[in-house]
């Protein structure tokens, strides 16, 4: 009942939190985070409790599969030399150097590189909360998704060889190439198949829920094979949602689709959120309970990694930026372009999830019972790390961001507008020269000279009303008289009308002048339309 209790209270403040972030506009991960650090100090508040070595199965496969649906293979390969610069180079660099500072002050060497593995990974979350608001260039964000998504394979592998270090008594160089060996080539091959799997299976169902119950089940399965045979299970996940998100679009039917996206959006909200906040609350739990807090050596050790943290991302970009500033710069280039650039994705550099569920999942004991050297200050220094990068950066990574002036002009409103325009034009260019068409996998329809032609004066009438409506909300925002107050006025005209048809239907399905199953049918119509027709 406890944990049930202490769900409830993170699921409110999740409720709560989340709108009033956007109002106050503070990155939602910090203000959750805080809200957890002040729910944790409330008396009779359950203390978390959750089996460590269920912490990285239930956590990392939603939330890395989710990253994956948010990005593409082709911004990745535009980014890829500063995102495998950053993910790979820097995480190892940063690893090692935590690792270093955390020997020199008394740390034994397993146990160092154990921590080093622990904060190495930034979280791109609050920095892309702030991002997206703030409207940062393109290059900057595909970098830091980037990062944030395959940093976390490289920490991980770090981790995991460290961790068996300490637990075994020691491991040989041997043992530690075998062990990335199979982490990373194991990763790879697992990813592949698997999406390859999912993409065969989605090919031959017709059913949106069975579709999205594939994509559910797929980073769950694919990360504890892949832990059961030593290989690295975030770099399966990670594979095999690209490899669906590059390839599997004409296998999916468009209501799972639909309902893959915000079964997806919802998922990253959710779990990233509760544990945000969960970890405000574990971080108390840990405070009340450590017995290394009173020790100077515990806050030296949490200040040289934070300052190491810091410093080397720092130095890390602004090199990097100097090494690439002989090239011009252009719009397609990842890599930042100039100081201004360089130290906003400096500073976007916050712990975060992936933090907290690794040092949280260390064991408590090693091989021959005794118990995890150095666990409690582990531990400790990493949840302070996370709260002090969250809270310092994140709240002000976008007064920064305005004052150096970074911001993209790009509109992001016109963009979707044309790619409406776009869509509906090629739509009709098929209808009327049968040219452009591409089908969903098998489930093609006939052939054009198959269909009745007062079926295809239907559609093609509909597809003209659509574009004549894009056109004239073109002309609509483009004009003096329009602008962006038309815009508004445009969306709550068409949300409105949006909530009459509804009603009307929802009213006809209690009279039971209509089965339930079609209300379902015309209102998903309704619903999906709306979303089609927002300017």
């Amino acid at each position: 009942m406890d944990d049930v209790v202490l769900l409830g209270l993170l699921v409110l403040g999740l409720i709560v939190l989340t709108p009033l972030a956007e109002r106050i506009e503070v990155p939602q991960p910090v203000l959750l985070t805080v809200y957890g650090l002040v729910l944790g100090l409330v008396p009779h508040v359950p203390a978390p409790d959750l089996a460590p070595d269920l912490i990285l199965p239930l956590v990392l496969p939603p939330l890395l599969f989710a990253a994956t649906q948010t990005t593409t293979v082709r911004e990745l390969r535009q980014a890829a030399r500063p995102v495998l610069g950053l993910a790979v180079g820097l995480t190892l660099l940063t690893a090692a150097a935590v690792a270093v500072v955390g020997h020199a002050l008394g740390l034994p060497w397993a146990v160092a590189v154990v921590l080093g593995g622990v904060v190495a990974p930034p979280d791109p979350v609050a920095a892309s909360a702030v991002a997206g608001r703030l409207h940062l260039p393109a290059r900057l964000v595909s970098v830091l998704e980037g990062e944030g998504q395959f940093n976390d394979a490289t920490a991980l592998v770090v981790y995991q060889v460290s961790v068996m270090a300490v637990v075994a008594g020691g491991v040989s160089v041997g043992q530690i190439g075998w062990a990335l060996l199979l982490a990373v080539a194991g990763g790879l091959v697992l990813g592949l198949v698997g999406g390859w799997l999912a993409r065969w299976a989605l090919g031959h169902l017709h059913d949106p829920a069975a579709e999205t119950t594939v994509t559910i089940a797929l980073p769950f399965a694919l990360y504890v094979v892949a832990e059961q045979v030593q290989a690295s299970g975030v770099l399966a996940v990670l594979v095999a949602g690209l490899f669906l998100r590059a390839r599997v679009s004409d296998q999916v039917t468009s209501a799972g689709w639909l309902l893959g996206r915000s079964v997806w959006q919802y998922v990253e909200f959710a779990v990233s959120g509760l544990l945000f906040a969960f970890l405000g609350v574990e971080l108390t739990s840990v405070l009340e309970e450590d017995d290394t807090l009173g020790r100077s050596s515990t806050w030296t050790l949490t200040g040289a990694v934070l300052a190491v943290l810091v410093l080397l991302r720092v130095g890390a970009m602004f090199t990097a930026s100097a090494v690439a500033g002989h090239r011009a710069r252009r719009a397609e280039s990842a890599t930042p372009a100039g100081w201004r650039e360089a130290a906003v994705t400096s500073w976007a550099g916050m712990r975060g999830v992936v933090t907290v569920a690794t040092a949280l999942a260390l064991p408590a004991s090693v091989a021959g019972g005794g118990d995890f050297p150095h666990r409690q200050e582990v531990v400790t220094v990493a949840l302070v790390v996370v709260i002090a990068t969250l809270v310092l950066q994140g709240l002000t990574l976008a007064p920064l961001i305005r004052g150096l002036g970074v911001a993209s002009d790009a509109d992001p409103a016109a963009d979707v507008r044309h790619l409406h325009h776009l869509a509906a034009g090629a739509g009709l260019r098929f209808l009327t020269t049968g040219s452009g068409a591409a089908g969903r996998g098998d489930r093609r329809e006939p052939d054009a000279e198959e269909v009745p032609a007062e079926v295809r004066r239907a559609v093609v009438e509909q597809y003209e009303g659509r574009l004549h409506y894009r056109e004239a909300v073109d002309d609509l925002l483009e004009t003096e008289t329009g602008g962006q107050d038309a815009g508004q006025h445009l969306r709550r005209l068409l949300a409105r009308a949006s909530e009459a048809e509804r009603e009307a239907v929802l009213q006809a399905r209690r009279r039971g002048e209509v089965g339930t199953a079609a209300a379902e049918d015309v209102l998903f119509d309704i619903e999906a339309r709306a979303l089609r027709y927002e300017p």
